[in-house]
């Protein structure tokens, strides 16, 4: 599955569109840990492209320094955007078949493991 994604620099008056390839097993988007991870990666890494093309495709990532939000945009349909803001810019992924709430739970569930892993547990 194909997700686009629209990306404002900050400075900028004009919006890029870059196409995320999210194709996991069996097609289509499934909102698990590993898929969402997955796009919230390919977002932060088409920001980075905007702002300078050369930027490497398999540029490390870490998922902390950014406000986001899942919104719905197509509430019968249960289509949903994930919009990202980091002081370079922001970004808006989708349209996405998911259920606004699950998605929101699975992203903030990826965030916290993705700082628990990085911090390490302390006893």
């Amino acid at each position: 599955m194909t997700v686009q994604v629209e990306i404002v620099l900050k400075g900028r008056d004009f919006a890029v569109t870059e196409d995320l390839d999210v194709a996991h097993p069996g097609g289509g988007f499934a909102a698990d840990d590993g898929a969402v991870r997955d796009l919230l990666v390919k977002i932060l890494r088409a920001i980075a492209r905007a702002e300078d093309p050369a930027s490497p495709a398999d540029r490390d990532v870490v998922l902390q320094g950014f406000s986001w939000i899942v919104e719905p945009v197509d509430a019968p349909a249960g289509h949903v955007v994930i919009a990202i803001e980091i002081p370079m810019g922001a970004a808006v992924a989708g349209p996405l078949s998911a259920v606004q709430a699950e998605l929101d739970e699975t992203i903030t569930r990826v965030l916290w493991t993705e700082r628990r892993d990085r911090m390490g547990t302390v006893h």
